[in-house]
């Protein structure tokens, strides 16, 4: 079945790949995104990597004639509109709520006044705050921490009273633990769209992305995606900047594989109210991944400065149980690290980055939100 599609915050990164997969197969994509600054620069206008076949409406869902005016004709919506970013949303706090939460609240508010045939909405691997772990005595540990005093004193990883914590990967059913104003609104959002979802029987479907990468990331926005932060670093000469001791591991996923499975949750009729997890499946340290940047972009000569600090807000371990989406809607991912890291850095061949993080890291310093 062909659908009309809106795609909220769809002239972003991977709203932007997501518009191109469906378009693809055949559906007919509306985009409302308000082009902001920090993503889209200044003076922003409509991407030129946006499908030209899509019908582009500048706005912001903080305005809620302009979503009446989006939703209008609309069978199927994504929600992607949001701000992004850990460290930032702890002093951008209004910011961030009035975004993340009001903009998602102003959307749901119309569709309950037109029911839609289903409605995706972008969640986020930061509502899980640290992922899951086993201890010595192989028993699973859903609230692992690290206090202030552990950080203070650079003991990154975690234990409990039995020795140290193992990660492993993280599923769905973990308790969630929100550790930052994104973390919180993005869990928001996501309980939000499944209770108004269920409420007006609009068959809904939460995908919590993980750390997601490749062509037509911001490059300038130093809240964006990890690699994308590398890349602007060694487009510019600079080192990565690397927080704790770089060996905390994460879960990258390539946006196409993404793409693919938000496609899929949108195909499988079946799905309800649901959740799932979208990410590779493997792990890597924010070490190796730099390293690997600097290899597939030509400058291995610039090492990372692994800083010894420590932010507010970030976790040590976590990365992704993508079984139950595998074994629900078909979701596998198929561009490996080695290949998407190669794609992403011919795209950056082309691509003038400016570098912001030092300015980043002096506002959460400043803040006392970086030590």
């Amino acid at each position: 079945m062909k659908y009309n599609i809106l795609i909220t915050g769809g002239a972003g990164f991977i709203g932007s790949h997501l518009a191109a997969e469906l378009i693809a197969y055949g559906h007919q994509v509306r985009i409302l995104d308000n082009l902001n600054e920090q993503v889209h620069g200044q003076n922003p206008a409509i991407p030129s990597y946006l499908p030209v076949d899509v019908d582009f409406i500048r706005g912001d869902v903080l305005n809620p004639d302009t979503i009446r005016h989006a939703v209008k004709d609309i069978d199927v919506v994504y929600h992607f509109a949001a701000l992004v970013g850990v460290g930032q949303s702890m002093y951008e706090i209004v910011n961030y709520t009035d975004v993340n939460n009001v903009g998602t609240a102003n959307l749901l508010d119309q569709i309950s006044k037109n029911p839609i045939k289903k409605l995706i909405v972008a969640s986020s691997m930061s509502i899980y705050g640290e992922g899951l772990y086993t201890n010595q005595q192989n028993h699973k540990v859903e609230d692992a921490i690290r206090t202030l005093d552990d950080l203070k004193n650079g003991e990154w990883e975690l234990y409990d009273e039995f020795g140290p914590l193992a990660p492993v990967p993280t599923p769905e059913e973990k308790i969630p633990d929100l550790s930052s104003v994104y973390a919180l609104s993005k869990y928001d959002q996501e309980k939000l769209c499944l209770l108004i979802g269920k409420a007006y029987n609009i068959p809904t479907v939460a995908l919590r992305f993980f750390n997601v990468y490749g062509p037509y990331q911001s490059l300038s926005n130093p809240y964006t995606g990890v690699l994308a932060i590398f890349a602007s670093r060694l487009l510019n000469e600079k080192a990565p900047m690397i927080f704790e001791d770089g060996l905390q591991k994460r879960d990258f996923v390539n946006v196409k594989d993404v793409a693919r499975g938000c496609r899929l949750a949108l195909e499988n009729e079946q799905i309800t109210h649901d959740v799932f997890n979208i990410g590779s499946g493997e792990a890597y340290s924010i070490l190796e991944l730099a390293q690997k940047m600097a290899q597939s972009m030509g400058k291995e000569y610039i090492q990372p400065e692994i800083t010894g600090k420590y932010r507010h807000g970030d976790i040590r371990h976590c990365f992704a149980d993508i079984s139950r989406a595998s074994r629900l809607i078909g979701y596998q991912p198929e561009v490996t690290l080695r290949d998407g890291m190669i794609e992403l850095a011919d795209w950056l061949k082309d691509q003038v980055a400016i570098d912001n993080v030092s300015t980043m890291r002096k506002e959460l310093e400043t803040r006392g939100l970086a030590v």
